[in-house]
């Protein structure tokens, strides 16, 4: 296995409610369920996927706001629940369908159970790997496609979907994988692949879904304001439903839409598909149903699809293909492709170039990797460097799916900076690429690069891409990787000192009628999960700091209001916000601190003492 970042972790939930949706009589039952998380972030879009089918956040601890944010920094929300299901008739004839996500249902794929090893796996273009869990392989040697590709799988039978109330399970066993790319023209789309394997019991006349409840508008803070003036369009040219912004409404502004397209298994039957696209203009009433028959009755309706929505509201959709035959042993692979576009034109564009990318089984020109990237502070400046090494070369990499031949269709390095976060907004710093040919600035390459100029003790970010010549047989643009892979935090500042005596506190005074998130970089802001600054974000700071001390903050009267312990050999500063060790914002006056050396050295024991001042 080579170059596979993989992030697992298992929520051990002793006492386990999937969002309230079933309880026990007289007890709650008790359950083991595996979440996980990731982003897709590697293009345009910020795309949260879980190993539950859905395409929000779902029961996952992930602790962003937005499902779907596209531009990037945006705070443009385009997702509040999606996800697929699917339905058929058992031998038996049962009506039964499995959904991953509704309004009128719990989720009944809700994880694994017991399975400590699931996780939502993430391999990088040209990586191949085996998907193991326990011991076992259910994907051997997967190659990855994209820039960035997740692999998970689900099913609908596990202990937590069979406490569910009226689930009754196909026994579907589920594998996903999903794609998205770092470079334009694809930074705009992510491909979900679904391949659902019947386990127990033979099904006709199968149906699959993709349910949406499309959002758009800036979410910046909690709550579903923003989308209750969209508005949904079907394409039947490319089986895809576009959700809209209506111009002004109650959010007032003209937000990026989004397109959800579904990609059916081919129909080797004489029976030909039929399509069912169905929408509510609002949360009521529920769509799709609550119940089995009735859900499968709406996803196999076929017939004429509704007319385009000619007033906002806060739809949600289903769009469903069907039928197929699925037997015991049998895998139904279909695609759900996410589309992002500026405006409807574009959305358009992207989805003809969806099409092409399937039809070349995605195999298209790829970037270089992104060089190995390292960082030297000092005061004031910074120094990066991005040699490349023996096991990542940018240079020497080579691609099979140009149309020119290239052997080396390398071409040059970017560097990147951001005074906000390592998602950008990014400032071109510096371009070096290869001499003597017709791409570029012919600027020749370098491996360092030194920043002069800024503050101590505040955060930048800094990354470094690599980017390949165009293809000019194919006419596909040149490839870059992606902004976010090795992208970093970097504080210059100096070493600690060897103990106290120099410790301040800065701002002193600290102003509460100072916008200090205006700064460039800004002295305040909140985490990137939110746009509003508030009250918690406030900041000073404790500088000229030995490597080990503790820091405590009085009131004039004595009384003392927090701790703070500091343990680090390479930075000498610790922040505060202002609030107390209970929670409570400090108001103005006097504050006084002592800074204790708790380290080994020669100053060990010693105490400074200081005041600061705090104008609200």
């Amino acid at each position: 296995m080579k170059h596979i970042r993989m992030r697992k972790f298992v929520n051990l939930i002793g006492l386990i409610i999937l969002a309230g949706y079933w309880i026990v009589p007289g007890i709650l039952y008790a359950q083991y369920v595996t979440q996980d998380w990731k982003l897709h972030n590697v293009g345009a879009v910020i795309q949260i996927v879980t190993n539950r089918g859905k395409f929000n956040k779902a029961g996952t601890d992930y602790p962003g706001l937005i499902n779907t944010e596209y531009p990037i920094n945006s705070f443009t929300e385009h997702l509040g629940d999606s996800g697929w299901y699917i339905g058929g008739i058992s031998e038996g004839g049962d009506t039964l369908v499995s959904v991953t996500n509704s309004f009128g249902s719990p989720d009944e794929f809700p994880g694994y159970s017991a399975a400590p090893g699931d996780t939502v796996w993430e391999v990088y273009r040209g990586d191949t790997t085996d998907i193991t869990v326990a011991g076992i392989t259910y994907l051997a040697d997967y190659f990855a496609v994209s820039d960035q590709d997740f692999v998970s799988r689900y099913n609908d039978y596990n202990d937590a979907s069979m406490q569910l109330t009226n689930h009754h399970p196909m026994y579907l066993d589920v594998v996903q994988t999903s794609y998205a790319w770092s470079s334009s023209p694809l930074d705009e789309i992510i491909v979900y692949n679904f391949f659902v394997t019947a386990k127990e019991t033979n099904f006709h006349d199968v149906y699959i879904a993709n349910f949406v409840d499309a959002m758009v508008g800036r979410r910046t803070q909690a709550g579903f304001v923003f989308a209750e003036d969209d508005y949904v369009k079907y394409y039947d040219r490319f089986k895809m439903v576009g959700t809209f912004d209506w111009p002004g409404g109650q959010d007032n502004g003209l937000y990026t839409p989004i397109g959800m397209m579904l990609v059916p298994p081919d129909n080797p039957s004489s029976t030909p598909l039929r399509w069912t696209f169905a929408y509510s203009p609002s949360r009521s009433p529920v769509l799709p149903p609550d119940q089995d028959p009735a859900r499968y009755v709406q996803m196999s309706a076929g017939g004429e699809p509704q007319r385009d929505m000619e007033n906002p509201g806060r739809p949600h959709h289903i769009l469903s293909a069907g039928p197929y035959d699925l037997n015991v042993g049998d895998t139904l692979s279909f695609r759900i492709v996410e589309i992002l576009a500026e405006d409807e034109a574009a959305l358009l564009q992207n989805a003809e170039l969806a099409e092409w990318l399937i039809e070349q089984n995605f195999q298209v020109p790829s970037p270089p990797p992104a060089p190995p990237l390292t960082v030297e502070t000092r005061t004031n400046e910074i120094t990066l460097d991005w040699t490349p090494t023996a096991e990542i070369n940018p240079e020497e990499y080579q691609d099979a799916n140009r149309a020119d031949g290239t052997a080396k269709p390398f071409e040059g390095y970017r560097v990147y900076k951001s005074t906000q976060s390592e998602a950008g907004p990014w400032t071109l710093l510096a371009e070096y690429d290869l001499p003597d040919n017709t791409f570029g600035q012919n600027t020749g390459l370098s491996h360092q690069y030194m920043d002069t100029g800024l503050l101590d003790n505040v955060e930048y970010y800094y990354t470094v891409t690599s980017f390949s010549k165009p293809d000019t047989v194919s006419d596909f643009p040149s490839q870059e990787s992606s902004l976010i892979t090795n992208a970093q935090t970097v504080v210059p500042g100096t070493a600690p000192p060897e103990g106290v005596g120099d410790v301040a506190v800065v701002p002193n005074p600290y102003r509460g009628d100072i916008d200090y998130n205006s700064y460039n970089p800004p002295w305040e802001k909140p985490p990137r999960t939110r746009e509003q600054w508030l009250e918690q974000d406030r900041r000073v700071q404790f500088i000229n700091l030995p490597e080990n001390c503790v820091i405590n903050v009085y009131t004039l009267a004595g009384d003392r209001l927090t701790t703070i312990r500091h343990n680090d050999p390479n930075r000498g500063y610790e922040d505060w916000n202002l609030t107390s060790h209970v929670g409570q914002a400090i108001s103005s006056g006097i504050y006084l601190f002592t800074v204790e050396d708790t380290g080994t050295g020669p100053t060990a024991g010693e105490v400074q003492v200081g005041k600061f001042v705090v104008i609200k």
